[in-house]
């Protein structure tokens, strides 16, 4: 399975392609970030995000796209420039009739560290090793996307399959 995994967010929009399988080896095809300059309009940037995204899409054709869910901030700006991003990757995956699946931070960790409530820098060494990476994806944004691809890779195969399962039973 591949999956684009993607942390929205409008100033810097975390990208990575993962392959793999539950219980198989992990590979990175693409680690990245999207940047957008905090002064351009909003639909500048927006389409920015899109047009990336969907070059992404064009260049490493995922079976899936995995996005991190926008949750309650306390800095409703931030949260709005942020839903508006992931957005870009819902519009893209609708377009193509692609499955798309939103994870939590805290499924995401879980996932990734075994520990909802890891840190930054736990999941960044987590993605390091289950990928044999030499060091650590940069920034944050980038090792973010990493383990949303990683959560969606394991968990959705898992979900798969058990869908496949209840469908043989009927």
């Amino acid at each position: 399975m591949r999956v684009l995994g993607i942390d929205p967010g409008l100033t810097r929009c975390g990208t990575a392609v993962v392959d793999g399988a539950p219980g198989r080896t992990l590979t990175a095809v693409h680690i990245g970030v999207i940047r957008t300059a905090a002064d351009d309009p909003i639909e500048r940037r927006l389409a920015e995000v899109e047009a990336q995204l969907t070059a992404l899409v064009d260049e490493f054709a995922p079976d899936a796209i995995a996005i991190e869910r926008v949750f309650s901030q306390h800095n409703v700006r931030t949260a709005m420039g942020t839903a508006q991003a992931a957005a870009m990757g819902l519009l893209i995956a609708g377009r193509r009739g692609m499955p798309v699946a939103l994870h939590t931070p805290t499924e995401v960790k879980a996932a990734v560290t075994g520990n909802g409530r890891a840190d930054k820098a736990q999941v960044a060494s987590m993605v390091t090793r289950l990928l044999r990476l030499p060091g650590p994806p940069k920034p944050a944004d980038a090792a973010d996307a990493v383990a949303i691809a990683i959560c969606q890779v394991w968990r959705g195969e898992a979900q798969r399959k058990l869908a496949s399962a209840l469908a043989a039973t009927r």
